[in-house]
């Protein structure tokens, strides 16, 4: 019987790369004084390239940008500190978040979080995404000290919720850090599909999140 759902952050309820996209054009703008000699299409698109789907930390991104275009007037760690401070400000939920989360919670069923990331900017996006209220436990990578795929931040996730691997779905837009990582621990791993893998080993694929009411039924179906 399925008694918790367990979501990624990136990719899976946040639509990260309509957020990014938003937020590097804004930054661009904000920042003009600094980068106005750089076309703003290829600053934007190159950001894009260099970020590799949020799996490259920023300082590393904006160090690489100064380089490749000789920028002056502005620092990467300026740049950085620029993201870290406004990044939250334009983020982009997938549709029917909020109604799957309500909708989760008036049927008892526990939500959790993992993810990857920096401890006060994931919170920060979860907040702006006004998702927090409806999580019983989070875990960060930074804060835990522990990463997925790690198993280790899968079952502590199931410890704090205080139920079996067995009776947790996870959701998650990853073949490896999420899908197959949850299934690993016993979980049923759920891919949202993001359509940048194919042939995704998982126990089930979903489209929209609202399918997530019609997967856990099937679940409780079948094992009852």
């Amino acid at each position: 019987m399925i008694k918790a759902v367990i979501f990624d952050l990136d990719g899976t309820l946040l639509n990260r790369e309509e957020s990014l996209k938003i937020f590097i054009s804004n930054q661009y703008e904000r920042l003009n004084e600094s980068l106005y000699q750089l076309p703003k299409e290829e600053y934007v698109q190159r950001f894009i390239e260099l970020d590799n789907h949020g799996y490259v930390w920023k300082d590393k991104v904006y160090k690489q940008l100064i380089r490749e275009f000789s920028i002056q007037g502005i620092t990467c760690e300026e740049l950085l500190e620029d993201y870290l401070n406004n990044f939250k400000e334009n983020c982009v939920p997938f549709p029917n978040v909020l109604e799957t989360l309500e909708r989760l919670k008036q049927n008892n069923f526990l939500i959790g979080m993992i993810t990857n990331g920096k401890g006060q900017f994931q919170m920060d996006n979860m907040k702006a995404l006004e998702i927090d209220k409806y999580i019983d436990t989070i875990l960060i990578s930074d804060w835990e000290g522990v990463k997925k795929p790690d198993p280790t931040i899968f079952r502590r996730a199931c410890e704090r919720l205080k139920v079996d691997p067995e009776e947790c779905v996870f959701i998650g837009d990853h073949p490896k850090n999420d899908v197959k990582a949850a299934k690993e621990v016993g979980m049923k791993g759920v891919w949202k599909n993001n359509r940048q893998w194919e042939k995704v080993k998982a126990d089930y694929v979903m489209d929209e999140l609202d399918e997530i009411q019609t997967i856990i039924q099937h679940l409780n179906s079948v094992s009852s």
